[in-house]
């Protein structure tokens, strides 16, 4: 039996094609140039390869070089007006609204982005609560320490909880913690991920049917 489903926010509540990721990759890069002071093509070449070790840009940034400014990091990483990249979908609040089970939302972003977000997307009041990166001490998916805490804020047992994000190890992170997780490929990128996966979040009543 499902008790809770935990939802990622971005490129899963709204369809990967959104210019939300390419315009947030492209400042976080900005930002990694002007902390570690080389061109924006050489910190995202360095961040391609120290990202693998770490669940977002600020742990690393943060890890690996000192970084402390996390509030200026997000104020330049999500500015206001970014939430104009996606696109209202007036099917997606009923769709919500027909699984009669606690919704989360649990994402590596900061409050600020999310409620901005939500906004946008006309649901924030379907969910019970958002979890985001600074509830999690600032690190993230995949972390065990990240998913414990919120299953925990949950207080349903991790085996009934269901988990839907379209990163492959995000999903893994969070089975590994006994929960289900559903990975959202909106245009089969991880064929070859192993992980149960959905192309949208609307395909979750199908998989979910029949069972007790």
């Amino acid at each position: 039996m499902v008790t809770a489903i935990l939802f990622d926010l971005d490129n899963t509540l709204y369809p990967a094609s959104a210019d939300m990721e390419r315009n947030t990759v492209r400042r976080m890069n900005e930002y990694a140039a002007r902390l570690l002071g080389v061109g924006p093509e050489e910190a995202a070449a360095i961040r391609r390869e120290r990202m693998p070790l770490y669940g977002t840009t600020l742990e690393w940034l943060m890890a690996e070089h000192g970084f402390t400014d996390s509030d200026g990091y997000f104020a330049y990483v999500h500015p206001d007006g970014e939430e104009d990249s996606v696109e209202f979908d007036p099917g997606l609040g009923p769709f919500l609204d027909s699984m009669a089970v606690p919704k989360y939302v649990f994402t590596n972003a900061p409050m600020e982005h999310a409620d901005r977000v939500l906004a946008k997307l006309g649901v924030a009041d379907r969910f019970e609560r958002v979890f985001d990166v600074r509830f999690c001490g600032l690190k993230g998916k995949p972390a065990a320490s990240a998913v414990d805490k919120v299953l925990a804020a949950v207080g349903e047992p991790a085996g009934s909880t269901v988990f839907l994000d379209d990163v492959p190890r995000y999903v893994r992170g969070f089975i590994d913690r006994g929960g289900r997780g559903l990975l959202v490929d909106h245009f089969g990128k991880h064929r070859d991920s192993g992980l149960e996966t959905i192309r949208t979040i609307y395909e979750l009543p199908g998989r979910l049917a029949g069972e007790p």
